[in-house]
């Protein structure tokens, strides 16, 4: 998926400006150190000033434009799920929401545990664990507040009573992977070129991954396994999880739809296929698997699941695991997923 939910508005005449003068600067000799430097600096203060020239923005998300005046200098992540990517842009994220603390994916103050060493080394502070506090998000003075759209971290209820203090931001991330999601972060805050280089630097790194795995039989389901829930998540191509999967040459299978349960959420999705367990030995119709969200412990319990005992990917002794923290995918996580699948597959 390449749209973006992000628009960022700024006039001819101001980018016009700022163009002729970095194609000024690039023209201009070098045959000096002196003359060089020259060209840098010039360099520098008009990239500067193009930063400048083009606050105030506005952002369209799905709660309507929001004018955000300044570049930010204080931002409040409400959504777990985006702080990673906030961190990843080097944007000035100084509190954020946290998950459940001390559990497999997160540290006590509720941090994933993929990014949690970092958000510690910025000194972010942890505001509250899984229920929204308007009144700890506005005791920071935050000039520009994240929020989800949706999911377990969102504090979308509580828009209305902080928007109409500082300007909020509001994110979809369930149709997204964390590239499209770090590029709107970079717009909204003006850190593009940080999501520009951050995008690049991982892009860089699966493709290393990429040629150091050796694929099994395809095509490859990927799904949630947890034998004590009735349903079972099984993600498709268009998923953040089959995305990744696809960047490092897998074929991402997909049931059938008329397996699914995805009618019952009033609303169709396209990143999952929600199945019951009378379902689930049809559903999983690839060559292979890749448990999302998941262990060893979760590959045995699949391998011994007796109404999938004659599968191929049992037999042919094709499951694998993507770790635990594969199902909120944001950059330290992606890596994670692929190096743990690298781990089990390499040449």
């Amino acid at each position: 998926m390449t749209s973006r939910r992000f628009r960022l508005r700024t006039t001819a005449a101001i980018l016009g400006a700022s163009a002729l003068a970095l194609t000024g600067c690039s023209n201009s000799e070098t045959d000096s150190t002196g003359a060089a430097t020259s060209t840098a600096a010039t360099s520098a203060a008009a990239a500067t000033q193009a930063a400048e020239a083009s606050w105030p923005r506005t952002i369209s998300t799905p709660k309507g434009d929001v004018e955000i005046k300044e570049q930010p200098k204080r931002i409040v992540s409400t959504a777990v799920t985006l702080t990673g990517s906030l961190l990843t842009i080097d944007a000035p994220v100084i509190a954020t929401g946290g998950a459940k603390a001390d559990t497999p994916l997160a540290d006590s103050d509720g941090f994933f545990k993929q990014w949690a060493e970092v958000a510690h080394e910025r000194d972010v502070k942890p505001l509250y664990q899984l229920t929204p506090n308007a009144e700890a998000i506005l005791a920071e003075q935050p000039d520009l507040v994240i929020m989800a759209a949706s999911g377990q971290d969102s504090a979308v209820d509580l828009y209305d009573q902080i928007s109409a203090v500082v300007p909020t931001i509001v994110i979809d991330y369930s149709d997204k992977d964390w590239q499209e999601i770090a590029t709107e972060l970079g717009e909204a805050t003006g850190l593009e070129a940080n999501a520009e280089q951050a995008i690049a630097d991982y892009n860089k790194e699966i493709d290393a991954i990429k040629a150091d795995i050796a694929l099994p039989e395809q095509p490859t389901s990927a799904l949630v396994y947890n034998l004590k829930k009735a349903e079972y998540n099984i993600f498709t191509k268009d998923s953040a999880q089959g995305r990744l999967l696809t960047s490092l040459g897998f074929t991402v299978a997909e049931p059938d739809a008329s397996l699914g349960n995805n009618a019952k959420e009033g609303k169709k999705r396209s990143d999952i296929v929600t199945v019951s367990g009378e379902n689930l030995s049809q559903a999983l119709n690839g060559e292979s698997v890749v448990i999302i969200a998941g262990d060893e412990k979760n590959v045995t319990a699949l391998k011994e699941n007796p109404t999938l005992a004659e599968a191929p990917y049992v037999t042919g002794d094709r499951v694998y695991d993507a770790g635990l923290d594969s199902f909120r995918l944001d950059s330290y996580s992606s890596i994670d997923m692929a190096r743990r699948l690298q781990e089990q597959l390499a040449k």
